[in-house]
């Protein structure tokens, strides 16, 4: 009993250091890539405010960590009020999709912004790709821990499922192809690391980040 009491303490006292080495991790990292990137931040937020009106930034509220909202940034790519039509975006040829969107969707650089969402403490570097609450609302109380852990830039998911606007694009009915296919699959993957939390595995899934978007910029 003392043996199994002292066992459970460890693992929380591990898991509570994994977290604010997590935490610190993802503040250092952040800085370090948002001074980087500011000189092409600043071409592209010229770029996109100067193609279409609407701002910069796209603001899109998500649910973050314990099921609160918050808003995600994103540069923009879309026309505006384009999320009217829907929260999916099907493929890369969606006529929602501006010029300068295309190029941005395609390097993955909207996603940069999220990196201010990192240092507020909305999310974390890895982690679930927070959802719209429409989709959350179809969670099973099972599925509801991964809400438990603050979202993620990138985690297990979006490596496994890189082109999934292609995967949608090709779909007939897109929504249900994401509720019913690729939903469950992206949050049974989100479960593996919440069962196995770790720095290390959050430095290889930023690595084949990396390398996963580095020849996909190429094409």
């Amino acid at each position: 009993m003392v043996a199994e009491a002292l066992e459970a303490t460890n693992y929380e006292l591990r898991i509570e250091f994994h977290k604010k080495l997590k935490r610190l991790f993802d503040i250092l990292v952040s800085i370090l890539v948002l001074l980087v990137f500011l000189p092409v931040g600043l071409v592209m937020s010229v770029w996109i405010a100067f193609e279409s009106r609407g701002g910069v930034f796209y603001r899109q509220e998500r649910v973050g960590l314990d099921g609160v909202p918050f808003k995600m940034l994103k540069f923009r790519s879309m026309k505006k009020h384009a999320d009217r039509e829907g929260t999916l975006t099907v493929g890369m040829r969606d006529l929602r999709i501006t010029r300068s969107g295309y190029f941005i969707r395609k390097y993955k650089l909207d996603e940069f912004p999220q990196f201010i969402n990192v240092l507020r403490g909305d999310m974390s570097i890895v982690g679930p790709r927070p959802e719209v609450q429409e989709y959350v609302n179809l969670y099973s109380l099972e599925q509801r821990r991964i809400l438990s852990v603050r979202p993620g830039i990138t985690d297990y998911a979006s490596l496994e499922f890189f082109r999934e606007n292609e995967l949608l694009g090709n779909s007939i009915d897109p929504k249900k192809t994401y509720v019913e296919d690729i939903m469950p699959a992206k949050i049974a993957l989100n479960m593996q690391c919440i069962e196995h939390p770790g720095l290390a595995q959050d430095i290889r899934i930023i690595w084949r980040t990396f390398v996963k978007v580095l020849p996909f910029a190429k094409h």
